[in-house]
């Protein structure tokens, strides 16, 4: 009898054998434990032009004390903390320190007026996603005179 073996995606294995034009499968154990998922983060985003998309993924280091410039972002972007400590802040809301595992978001309108390493002696590390409909720069420059403009 003509036997396949597949490997299975989560490394499940799985035998597939075909006798008298009769199909039987048999699951093998599992080798390894099964993956784990959860969702981090679910947000709806601005409408946008969708024959246009592309999403890019940025990673950021911020040196210990590390910060960036008051700016904003043209796309949507949700954030995903990977190494030590964020503080973050969008005009109008509160200061927020985002740790391991954390996500944010910011959308087209909020002005970034706090973007930091957390800590004074290790380094902080996130990802980026934006979301754009349009080719754009990723992060605009915005100055103490247009920082109440949104």
């Amino acid at each position: 009898m003509p036997q396949r073996w597949m490997k299975m995606a989560a490394g499940a294995t799985i035998t597939i054998a075909v006798a008298m034009g009769t199909l039987a499968l048999r699951a093998a154990p599992q080798e390894k434990t099964p993956s784990r998922s959860r969702v981090a983060i679910a947000q709806a985003l601005p409408r946008l032009k969708g024959d246009h998309l592309e999403a890019t993924v940025v990673e950021v280091t911020y040196a210990p004390g590390g910060a960036n410039a008051t700016h904003r972002h043209p796309c949507p972007v949700i954030g995903y903390v990977l190494e030590g400590a964020l503080r973050m802040q969008v005009k109008g809301q509160p200061e927020k320190i985002y740790n391991v595992g954390e996500t944010f978001y910011e959308s087209p309108t909020d002005v970034h007026v706090v973007s930091a390493n957390a800590s004074q002696s290790a380094p902080a590390r996130f990802l980026a996603y934006f979301v754009c409909d349009h080719p754009t720069a990723l992060s605009i420059p915005v100055t103490d005179a247009s920082v109440g403009a949104k």
